[in-house]
């Protein structure tokens, strides 16, 4: 159970998102026990034990959950599966709520990999105000994930060495200037230290150097293989990834069924 205090940061945020999504999708209806409970907490108002048993952190995450899958799935064009979405939204309001203090930044940085490498599969959200920041656009996958220049990456490691992608939640770290090299040729970008915090599936990022980068391989209508970063555009890393920095999430998803059934951050009981 979380201490009050960050609980009641994340009844605050909530409620902002509830209110938010109820005038961005009007169909959806917006009252109800969790909704009650989490304005009456933050206001001072005494909470029923049904509201109460409602707004405990797991019930927040899935009605925070529910109220953007609502707002974003038709605006994102089809995935690799209906669940990519719902994946990636659970984990980042799970991970919100249980460390709200390192999620200082609205943005999530979302990838499905289930799509091939020559179609754009990288979006930015900004979970606040539930928009669209940028996307689709093109995003590369490590060159150990395929065989084959582009497709559709079918192998993930966690291991040094492995050149593979990683699947899961991250916390993007500080941003410092990144030195690649592709054809022979070297090049400069900005980078992004990303932390990532499904373990046992991509907690050796910071060590294995898998990091957000511009990549000249990555183009409007490709993308190469990177040595496992989530690489995208030089133009657009430079205009997204200082958003991202000190405090938004990066969210790499596939449907590889070991990590689906495993990551702790797909549980619908993560707190």
């Amino acid at each position: 159970m979380l201490p009050a205090r960050h609980l009641q940061n994340v009844l605050v945020g909530a409620s902002a998102l509830l209110f938010g999504g109820a005038r961005l999708a009007p169909s959806h209806d917006q009252s109800g026990p969790v909704l009650t409970a989490a304005v009456s907490f933050v206001s001072g108002n005494p909470v029923t034990p049904n509201s109460a048993a409602a707004a405990s952190p797991t019930g927040v995450v899935a009605a925070v959950t529910k109220t953007a899958l609502d707002v974003f799935t038709g605006a994102v064009r089809p995935l690799s599966r209906p669940e990519a979405l719902e994946d990636a939204f659970r984990s980042y309001f799970a991970y919100k709520t249980a460390h709200p203090n390192e999620v200082r930044k609205p943005y999530l940085y979302f990838v499905d990999y289930g799509l091939p490498s020559t179609e754009p599969r990288g979006y930015v959200f900004d979970m606040n105000s539930l928009k669209i920041v940028d996307g689709p656009f093109t995003v590369a996958h490590g060159r150990g994930s395929s065989t084959t220049q582009y497709g559709v990456p079918t192998r993930f490691s966690n291991a040094s060495g492995s050149n593979a992608s990683s699947l899961g939640l991250y916390v993007a770290q500080s941003t410092y200037d990144f030195h690649g090299h592709t054809a022979g040729q070297s090049y400069s970008s900005i980078g992004l230290r990303l932390m990532g915090v499904s373990s046992g599936f991509n907690d050796n990022a910071l060590g294995r150097g898998v990091v957000a980068h511009g990549a000249p391989y990555v183009t409007s209508a490709k993308a190469g293989r990177s040595e496992g970063c989530p690489a995208m555009e030089p133009s657009r890393a430079a205009r997204l990834l200082p958003k991202l920095a000190d405090g938004g999430m990066v969210f790499l998803f596939a449907p590889d069924a070991d990590w689906m059934a495993r990551d702790p951050w797909l549980a619908s009981n993560a707190e």
